[in-house]
């Protein structure tokens, strides 16, 4: 195992480790967070944002080195994406129930992702794979493109945007608006259309896989 794939791996490791400590908070007895000031951070949550921030830029060292070194594995190639959607659908399903996943933070977190979004962004990953896998069967290799790519970034700025409950930017709002208002909000909902679009691009770029063979 080279070091990219070390490095993919590791990414598994830490989104599991991240998941059972998670876990092992929200069952904790009276255990609770407050804001930090106004800012409405919590620590809890400013801690997951490190961690993503992290394993954001891994995902891109990862892939630069194997590329850089020539260390372009199989197994790597079935790990990263592995990894990156490990880490991305676990951190939007948590983020959909704050309140159910993380009661500690009940009364401080407001932002969150809409289920609905979180169902598009998962059926859409389970399409797209689905495609992948049929299309290898045929020896066809489906290469990422400029809509996947923008998805992910996209993704992963929404949910850094949710972790840091809208702040900074819920300074410049009136008071009582809406959740679902917001610039966050604006920014899961732009993620969730750009992942469809990706899907369904991928989808019709790529038909002729199902076409059976003469």
């Amino acid at each position: 195992m080279n070091l990219p794939t070390k490095i993919t791996f590791s990414r598994i490791i830490a989104t599991v480790l991240l998941i059972i400590a998670l876990f092992v908070l929200s069952v904790i007895p009276h255990f609770h967070v407050d804001a930090l000031g106004n800012t409405k951070l919590n620590i809890v949550f400013l801690v997951l944002f490190g961690f993503f921030v992290i394993a954001s830029y891994t995902d891109h060292l990862d892939g630069k080195l194997a590329r850089k070194n020539n260390q372009v594995t199989d197994l790597g190639k079935f790990l990263d994406p592995v990894a990156d959607k490990l880490l991305v659908n676990t951190m939007t399903i948590f983020l959909c129930a704050p309140s159910v996943f993380a009661p500690y933070t009940l009364g401080v977190q407001t932002a969150f992702f809409p289920v609905w979004c979180v169902i598009l962004m998962v059926a859409r990953d389970t399409v797209v794979d689905a495609l992948r896998f049929i299309a290898a069967q045929k020896g066809v290799v489906i290469a990422a493109n400029i809509f996947g790519k923008l998805k992910t970034v996209l993704q992963m700025v929404a949910i850094g945007a949710v972790l840091l409950n809208d702040f900074p930017f819920h300074y410049m709002y009136p008071q009582n608006t809406s959740p679902y208002l917001t610039v966050t909000m604006f920014l899961v909902y732009l993620a969730t259309l750009v992942s469809l679009i990706s899907g369904i691009i991928y989808v019709i770029q790529n038909r002729k896989v199902f076409v059976k063979d003469e």
